[in-house]
């Protein structure tokens, strides 16, 4: 799973807002089912900032906001992202810094994902979208 939520930030708050990010970075590693993180800056908007986290599920991620040093310094900065989806399921990588082969996998979303809610049980098995 990725993670990307995108930040708006007067240049002249660059150094605290690339501060606050390192710390909340920091925190989510020490979630179980982190993989990896990156912050980046747009290189012809020097206002618009990106974090991006990889998680091994969906889960492994929503049980990491839970944690206290996570809701300390990660939540607080989250909130402040673009309003805008941010977790993706990863369909295909070629991710040649970790050595793996280009894999492709199908969904882990549940075909009426969007139609059945939280705690609301739709049948003991469900098929994905894909």
């Amino acid at each position: 799973m990725l993670v990307v939520t995108r930040h708006r930030n007067p240049q002249s708050q660059a150094r605290e807002f690339l501060a606050a990010a390192k710390r909340a970075l920091a925190a989510l590693s020490e979630q179980p089912g982190y993989r990896g993180g990156r912050i980046g800056r747009a290189t012809d908007d020097p206002s618009l900032w990106m974090i991006s986290t990889e998680w091994t599920d969906v889960g492994s991620y929503r049980r990491a906001l839970s944690a206290y040093q996570v809701r300390v310094e990660a939540v607080p900065l989250l909130s402040t992202a673009c309003d805008e989806p941010s977790a993706f399921e990863v369909f295909y990588a070629d991710d040649h810094d970790a050595g793996l082969l280009p894999a492709e996998s199908g969904s882990s979303r549940a075909s009426d994902a969007g139609t059945v809610g939280l705690g609301q049980a739709a049948a003991p098995e469900v098929a994905t979208d894909l």
